[in-house]
This record gives C-alpha cells, sequence and structure tokens, in this order.
C-alpha cells in the first residue's frame, strides 16, 4: 500500500465511550404512531381520506384500496341485510366538493309525508300541492327519504298502514246505501278495505300460476291480511274439452285441462281484527281467466235461463225471465271428474261456516277480477236465494264484465242482500262486454251491468303513460294502483299514495313512464326482471305494501 493511497483513505469515525460518572441522556418519550382515517369509517370525512392518501388520493393504490373499502362495505351490507346505497351522479359529486356550507344548508331533506310520490320527484313532471319546486339540490336525498323510497320499492320490506275501527260504519262501507257519499270523493276507509280485498285476488293469481296444477292449494297460502285464514279451495270446470287436434306436444297440461284451481274462501279469524271492523267477515275470492277452456268459455256470449239448464235448446223462454252468459252459467254449475261444481263449493262452505260462527254477527264479501267478478255476482245471487238467513252480502268487481240482461239486475236488486261495487278503469276494454246478445227473429235482448260504479282512469296516474295499453287498463294491479291514488273525479293524484310500485314495474314495464323506469333502476330494482312469483305475496312475502 502506498503513501498517498493510505493518506486518501477513509478512516473510519472515533467512537466516544462516555465516562462512568457522566449523566446519562435524558430519553424523550417516543411520539405517537400517525393514525391515518379509516375508509371504512362512515363518519370520517372524504377531505380526510384525500389527504391520508398518497400524492392527494390520486395514485393507482389509493384508487385500489378505495375500491376495495366500498367492495368490503357492500359485502357487509349484504351480511346486515341493509339496504344497497344508491349510487351518486359523477357529475353532482364533483360539483358538491365546489360547493361552500350556504349551499350544503339547502339540502334539506324532502318532505316524508309524500312518501313514494314526493322522493320520485314528481314535482318535475307533475305539479302537486305541498311540494316545492325541485332543484340542484335535490338530486341528493338524505337518508331517511332514500330508507323511506326503498322500502316502497322493495319486494319485502312491505308499511305498516294504521287503521283505524269502522264498527260503527261497516254496513256503509259493505254497500247498505249503495255506498252513496263514499265514492266520489272517495272514502279513506273504503279504500283500505277496497285495497285489502283486491290484494286478496292478487294472491289467488300468485297461488295459482305458482302451482296451476296442485289440488287444495290454500293450505300453502299465505294471506297479505294475517287476519284471514283460507278454509277450502274452490274448482271451475268447464263444459267444453279441447280437441286433439288443438293440442301441442310442448302445451302445458294445466292450459288445456277441464277444470282448474280458480279461488278461495276465507274467514277472518283474528279477534281484535273481528272487534275493528265490527262483524266477523268471510270473503270468496276468485280470479281472472288463465286457461284456454276459460277464453273458450267467455266467448259464449249468448244469454240463458239462470234457473233452467244451458243446452242449445234454452235460449227459447220469455225476455222477462232472468239469463246470463252461457258461458260463466257453465264454469259455474259444472262438475268436474274429480271435484264439485263450484255453484256446490261455495254454498257448502258458507253454510259450514254461517253454522260454525252462529250467533256472531257476520258478512259476506264476494270477490274477483275480470271472470271472477262475472262469477261473483252469480255466487251472490245463489247465496241470496237460497239461503233465507244469508247475512248481508257485498260483491267486489275489479274490471268485470256484463253478466246477464235486465231481469237479472232486478234479481239482485230486489233481493235486498246483495249489493254490488263495480271498479271500472276508463278504456278496459272487458267491462264494454258482452255487448248484445245474438239477435233472434222475434226479440232484442241486451246486457246490463248492475251496482255502484266506481270509475278511474289510468291518464290520471303519475307514474303511468296517458296512453297505456288495454293489457295495462284491464291488470289488476293498474286497477289497485289507481284506486290508491284516487280521491275523486277531477281532483290529482293522492300525493301520500304509498303503495308499492314494483309490480306494476315489473308486470307493465312497458305502460310506466320513462322517468319513473330510470329511477328504479338507480334504486337497485331491475323493472325488466319477471315477478317473482315463487317468493310473493301468496307464500309469505308481500309483494305490495300495505292498504294506505
Amino acid at each position: 500500500m502506498t503513501i498517498a493511497a493510505a493518506v486518501t483513505a477513509p478512516t473510519s469515525a472515533p467512537v466516544h465511550v462516555a465516562p462512568r460518572h457522566a449523566t446519562p441522556a435524558v430519553v424523550q418519550p417516543r411520539a405517537a404512531p400517525r393514525r391515518d382515517p379509516s375508509p371504512l369509517n362512515p363518519n370520517t370525512p372524504a377531505q380526510a381520506l384525500r389527504s391520508a392518501s398518497p400524492g392527494g388520493g390520486s395514485s393507482a393504490p389509493a384508487a385500489a384500496t378505495d375500491g376495495g373499502a366500498r367492495a368490503h362495505i357492500a359485502n357487509l351490507d349484504k351480511v346486515l341485510g341493509k339496504p344497497p346505497q344508491v349510487p351518486r351522479p359523477a357529475a353532482a359529486a364533483s360539483n358538491k366538493q365546489g360547493q361552500g356550507q350556504e349551499q350544503e344548508q339547502e339540502q334539506e331533506p324532502l318532505n316524508v309525508r309524500h312518501g313514494l310520490l314526493n322522493a320520485l320527484n314528481l314535482s318535475f313532471f307533475v305539479p302537486m300541492p305541498g311540494m316545492r319546486a325541485r332543484t340542484a339540490a335535490d338530486e341528493h336525498m338524505s337518508p331517511r327519504s332514500l330508507m323511506h323510497m326503498q322500502q316502497v320499492l322493495s319486494a319485502d320490506s312491505p308499511r305498516a298502514s294504521p287503521r283505524c275501527t269502522i264498527a260503527p260504519r261497516w254496513r256503509r262501507l259493505h254497500g247498505e246505501g249503495g255506498w252513496e257519499g263514499l265514492l266520489d270523493p272517495l272514502d279513506s276507509d273504503l279504500r283500505r278495505e277496497l285495497l285489502r280485498y283486491g290484494d286478496f285476488v292478487q294472491a289467488a293469481y300468485q297461488a295459482f300460476h305458482s302451482l296451476p296444477t296442485a289440488s287444495a292449494r290454500h293450505r300453502g297460502l299465505m294471506l297479505p291480511d294475517r287476519s284471514y285464514r283460507p278454509t277450502r279451495s274452490l274448482f271451475a270446470t268447464s263444459a267444453l274439452s279441447m280437441p286433439p287436434w288443438a293440442k301441442r306436444p310442448n302445451t302445458p297440461e294445466w292450459l288445456t285441462q277441464q277444470s282448474n284451481w280458480v279461488g278461495y274462501v276465507a274467514v277472518c279469524e283474528s279477534e281484535r281484527e273481528v272487534a275493528r271492523m265490527g262483524r266477523r267477515d268471510i270473503s270468496i275470492v276468485l280470479r281472472g281467466t288463465a286457461t284456454c277452456l276459460e277464453w273458450a268459455e267467455n266467448l259464449r256470449a249468448s244469454l240463458v235461463p239462470l234457473d233452467g239448464d244451458s243446452s242449445d235448446g234454452a235460449d227459447t223462454a220469455g225476455a222477462e225471465e232472468p239469463k246470463v252468459a252461457r258461458g260463466f252459467l257453465s264454469l259455474y254449475k259444472t262438475a268436474g271428474e274429480k271435484v264439485k261444481s263450484l255453484s256446490e263449493e261455495v254454498m257448502d262452505e258458507v253454510r259450514r261456516l254461517m253454522d260454525k260462527y252462529k250467533g256472531e254477527e257476520l258478512s259476506i264479501t264476494i270477490v274477483g277480477h275480470s271472470l271472477g267478478a262475472a262469477l261473483a255476482l252469480l255466487v251472490a245471487d245463489e247465496v241470496a236465494t237460497s239461503i233465507p238467513d244469508a247475512p248481508p252480502v257485498a260483491v267486489v268487481s275489479f274490471g268485470g264484465p256484463k253478466v246477464g240482461n235486465a231481469a237479472f239486475v232486478d234479481r239482485l236488486t230486489s233481493s235486498g242482500k246483495v249489493n254490488v261495487l263495480r271498479i271500472v278503469n276508463a278504456g278496459d276494454v272487458v267491462t264494454k262486454v258482452p255487448g248484445v246478445a245474438p239477435l233472434l227473429p222475434h226479440k232484442k235482448e241486451q246486457y246490463q251491468h248492475v251496482g255502484a260504479e266506481l270509475r278511474i282512469d289510468s291518464k290520471n296516474s303519475p307514474c303511468l303513460r296517458p296512453d297505456a295499453g288495454p293489457a295495462c287498463r284491464h291488470d289488476l294491479e293498474a286497477y289497485l294502483h289507481l284506486i290508491d291514488g284516487f280521491t275523486g273525479t277531477g281532483r290529482p293524484f293522492r300525493h301520500d299514495a304509498r303503495r308499492s310500485v314494483i309490480r306494476l314495474l315489473q308486470l307493465q314495464r312497458g305502460n310506466v313512464k320513462k322517468e319513473y323506469v330510470n329511477r328504479a333502476r338507480d334504486l337497485g330494482v331491475d323493472p325488466a326482471a319477471p315477478a317473482d312469483v315463487g317468493r310473493s305475496m301468496a307464500y309469505g312475502n308481500c309483494a305490495v305494501a300495505s292498504p294506505s
């Protein structure tokens, strides 16, 4: 090693050893470790998360962390059963960062008393009293409004609706006096009763389409109103049969079989509900047309005597004799190979329940939609004529056709026991048929409607399109939606209507306004998804909210 290399080589630093008698240095306390705010904490401000992330939240690792946090929160929400959060538009989120305290104060919660209609920002589409003008701040809704909207649009979260006591006036609500003064404007208690009976028919539709070939279906039927219990299944049998050439290999058997489940009988068994209503109610529920042979019976529109046979030569009596449509009478009186006729089943069950609850205040409510409404009139006529001590009978008809001639109408009204309420949607073709029976050389007979009429119109709905098609105008869920919002002729749609619209979106998506479809999509509801029959209100999970 040269001298120059030795001089220029680095030398190790000298080690200083403190003397034994020196005072040791004071150890400074360690500072607390810096804790970054957790992205899983919903109370952490967004600004704090951006400042804590490297590069002001613009780096790829921060974005990955934020995405993982969102996924983790979504998984927690699924486990805890929380409703999904509504994604905010990117433009609205960027505008919020530049807003000051003054604009944040403008983001007040929407008025909750307007329910779903206010939550859907209907003031932008249809002006309604009590609703303030829509502003940019309304694009962001408070958590309370979002939760309310999520419940109304949820198939598994029906909103309970308070019901007051109707015992002192139940006879008027049941038809005594022909519902005079209760229809226009529509009485709130009567609205609740109509919606409840309409949901009973919806349960019948759901039960049939879920298991169309099953028997004794009422054993698995869970009604939306748990105060009622189904007691008997009802079957209707067609006198027609499907010709062999008309059958197809892939056609379901229930579409062509002669006997099919058509409804049920239920009775109110809750003593609290009996006290609230002032009587024990027996409900007879009948669905509408669903099979090929039922459609064929609907087309047999010739008038036949009500008390005679329905053969081809039965249409020879005088015009004063009560007559009804041949197809309706066939479905009502024909017995099947393994089941009794609908007439026998209903009469046996009504007599059994009257004997079981003998001495109590009773009422009979017969409710049906479309074909079921026509059969309901035949049931009411037989109850009034064959049971002398029958309780008051009310018929609630949703979109029902004409059934009989003027003599049949006089027979129902003169009995003094039957009151009929027809709910008609303007433009519903079914309520206008059958028109004129086939003309004979010596006489001309016409069908006539019976009972009081409650007329509603799809054009008054803020949710449905004004040009809704015939299927929507006859749809039962559309009827119930319109009843829930109807207040009176010439009056706006009820601003605090709370009936769920999820089934209406799924069944009539093409007839629902585009703004509603987009809003439902933002809330995580898929309007294109078919109605979930397996998890319907007929089997315990109510697909609609409670009547409001």
